[in-house]
């Protein structure tokens, strides 16, 4: 069995996806409630476990996007080399 670290590094050589731990919690409306701890307020939710993955997947890559868009934005006043997009 891979470790976490292991495990993760295989599959960026593999199939170039990042991985990210989450929580699932019940909330009050019996619904659940995803969070990715490593990305401070990324957070979503669902009817079922499933749906709460599938949906903080979205939100995981909506947070991602956001700041990314914001790092590039901070570029535009620097005499830097252009960004250049790269797929992990």
């Amino acid at each position: 069995m891979l470790d976490d670290c292991r495990f993760g590094q295989y599959l960026n050589r593999r199939n170039r996806n990042m991985i990210f731990h989450v929580t699932l919690e019940h909330a009050e409306d019996d619904w659940i409630v995803a969070e990715c701890p490593a990305l401070p307020g990324c957070v979503s939710q669902g009817r079922n476990e499933e749906e709460a993955l599938e949906n903080i997947k979205e939100a995981i890559t909506a947070w991602l996007w956001a700041e990314d868009q914001k790092a590039v934005s901070g570029l535009k006043n620097k005499k830097t080399h252009k960004p250049i997009l790269v797929a992990v």
